[in-house]
């Protein structure tokens, strides 16, 4: 997955001049291949995600989450073009995806758990668009050395957590929400989000190594808070794991979980250490 992601987005970044520093950026719409994986994992991410609801009766509408997440996330990608207003596009996205959602409740299920169908499918909506929102816009707005990373911090934390809980592991960290955490496992991948970081501001020159330590930390926090809200979703719904398409992980939820929760912040960091 490492090899495939990377040769993908550095494939991109050949296509559309991103990997020079003299682009223009203006030239060209940048980020074409990223946001095609981006959609790519929205799909399976939104039906691992109504799976997890029917276990609990919930009912996600899937067509309307799987293209309003889309349309959601790629709405940075969109902003690219001259014609094309962001902010009126999010909001006009809102505000129809909450309109169908009820006509498919209406069509579909009349009055039975109007509420919570339509929560949950407004939930998965925000949970995958929203956040996947960011990701697209460190994408295009940093550059692919911001993206790898963010991206690298947060998966080297669970790299780091796992290795050390598993040597290490004595106290548990949540046993009611993710019983195989403990705090030498979080301790552990702080430390391999500090390496990375460390890395990066090193080898790249994206910021401070001040400001790379505190980013490395508060982002090994935020990834593993959000692997445990994933948990708690599956633990609700009595599930392991999401899915069982990737040996060894689960489904595509279980990979993105701690990303999607740390993109936003990631974010706000470069805005301000650029």
């Amino acid at each position: 997955m490492i090899v495939v992601f990377t040769g993908a987005v550095i494939f991109d970044g050949w296509m559309d001049g991103s990997l020079t520093k003299t682009v223009d950026d203006d030239a060209k719409v940048k980020g074409t291949i990223f946001c095609i994986l981006i959609c790519l994992l929205a799909i399976p991410a939104n039906l691992e995600l109504a799976k997890l609801a029917s276990a609990n009766n919930l009912k996600v509408f899937i067509p309307v989450s799987i293209i309003a997440s889309i349309l959601l996330a790629e709405s940075r990608y969109f902003a690219q073009f001259n014609t094309f207003n962001q902010e009126q596009f999010i909001l006009f996205v809102l505000v129809f995806s909450f309109l169908l959602i009820f006509l498919f409740q209406y069509l579909f299920y009349g009055l039975s758990s109007v509420i919570v169908n339509c929560g949950a499918t407004c939930f998965t909506i925000l949970y995958l668009g929203l956040f996947s929102y960011f990701t697209v816009a460190i994408r295009l707005e940093f550059g692919l050395r911001h993206l790898f990373m963010y991206i690298f911090v947060v998966k080297c934390t669970d790299i780091g957590a796992f290795t050390a809980g598993k040597l290490f592991g004595k106290h548990k960290f949540s046993p009611n929400i993710s019983p195989g955490k403990t705090w030498e496992g979080i301790c552990g991948g702080v430390i391999g989000a500090l390496i990375v970081a460390i890395g990066f501001s090193a080898g790249f020159g994206i910021m401070k190594l001040f400001m790379a330590i505190i980013f490395g930390i508060c982002l090994a926090f935020i990834g593993q808070l959000g692997d445990l809200m994933e948990s708690m979703i599956k633990r609700d719904a009595q599930q392991k794991d999401s899915a069982k398409k990737i040996p060894g992980f689960g489904g595509v939820l279980d990979v993105i979980d701690s990303p999607l929760a740390a993109a936003p912040f990631a974010y706000l960091f470069f805005i301000w250490t650029s």
